[in-house]
């Protein structure tokens, strides 16, 4: 089954002139097929943006649909203390 995913045009942004738009276009992408930034290559600015476009489009899109995002999980941390007993 295939998905028609929007490009940024699609939604109306405008992409700034510092950014390489191809680079952005994949990270916008990267991120609606819910990608994460594991890699080196992800790291790049005008990717990171066009991820960071795309997370903020699925924020939206899910407010508009009435999904409720659940605050992230904390991690948690233990210690474990020994008690010598005699």
């Amino acid at each position: 089954m295939s998905c028609h995913y929007p490009t940024p045009e699609d939604l109306g942004l405008q992409i700034p002139r510092t950014l390489l738009p191809e680079r952005f276009c994949a990270g916008f992408r990267h991120a609606l097929k819910g990608g994460k930034l594991n890699d080196v290559r992800y790291l790049r600015r005008s990717f990171r943006l066009g991820f960071r476009s795309a997370i903020l489009y699925l924020r939206h899109l899910r407010r508009q649909q009435g999904i409720i995002e659940l605050p992230i999980p904390g991690k948690l941390r233990f210690r474990a203390h020994w008690l010598l007993v005699e």
